[in-house]
């Protein structure tokens, strides 16, 4: 993070990053269009139940398991095999991240076991499930190379990301979320499942700031939509921790979610030719 940022709001001097302002505009006006729309005065809930399924699909994409939509929505079984497992997990995320809004501000770290103990359901490895891997063990996220930081380093970075969740911020949505997802991905805190835990709790962000408060705007669709090698990109912007890298991470989050927001007009327009 930006070294400039005050000790009393540290996520607040990276909306000020060059380009960051411009991206924050951008995806208000996007999202505020999506609400507007006439569609989403009458059939919303439609709408937030395509946007998880498409965002699940997205997520389970970037984890290495790229099915067809119309493959998702068809299957019921979601054990057979390591693809269908993390398809099974996104899913499974998508649909737990709107019962956890009111604990996340109060307890972050709780909210994280969670996730993962819902990701990594029916993992042989039970007694790594739901809690942060100790000294010694092992990660399974085979998207992201960057080094793993050593677990004394993640407790004490998910010490300090749950306080400054609970403390609050004057930074943009965007900016939480994008720090929220990039640190997750950074420390790699579970055994399995990070990346697909880190952008869930993107989108709890997203949803529980009120910037999404419906869950129509998945920005997994559009960091699956610009592709694994932009997601990673950005990504050692964020691991860089300098402005420029910061900036960049923040932008191509918010990117993510006008794509997202794009998706979810499609769906929309959609209904709307089905209606006429």
């Amino acid at each position: 993070m930006s070294t400039n940022a005050s000790p009393a709001d540290p996520l607040a001097a990276l909306g000020a990053l060059p380009g960051v302002g411009d991206s924050v505009d951008s995806v208000r006006k996007a999202v505020d269009r999506v609400y507007g729309h006439r569609v989403m005065r009458r059939r919303s809930n439609e709408i937030t139940a395509e946007a998880a399924l498409r965002g699940a699909r997205a997520s389970a994409a970037l984890s290495g398991a790229d099915w067809a939509l119309e493959e998702v929505r068809r299957r019921t079984d979601f054990s057979a095999d390591p693809e269908t497992r993390t398809v099974g997990a996104a899913l499974r995320l998508t649909s737990e991240a709107g019962q956890l809004l009111s604990i996340w501000r109060q307890s972050p770290l709780r909210v994280l076991a969670r996730l993962h103990l819902v990701a990594a359901s029916g993992s042989r490895d039970d007694e790594t499930v739901g809690r942060p891997r100790l000294a010694g063990e092992t990660v399974d996220e085979p998207l992201v190379e960057a080094p793993l930081p050593d677990a004394d380093e993640v407790a004490g970075r998910l010490e300090s990301l749950s306080d400054l969740i609970i403390a609050g911020s004057s930074a943009p949505a965007l900016v939480t979320a994008a720090v929220v997802h990039g640190e997750l991905l950074a420390l790699r805190p579970f055994g399995s499942c990070n990346g697909l835990v880190a952008r869930t709790a993107e989108r709890i962000v997203l949803i529980g700031s009120g910037l999404d408060p419906k869950s129509v705007c998945p920005a997994e669709v559009g960091h699956a939509e610009q592709g694994r090698a932009a997601y990673l990109a950005a990504f050692e912007g964020y691991l860089s921790g300098t402005p420029d890298g910061m900036a960049a991470w923040i932008s191509h989050c918010g990117r993510a979610v006008e794509l997202g927001v794009r998706e979810s007009t499609a769906v929309c327009e959609a209904l709307q030719r089905g209606a006429a």
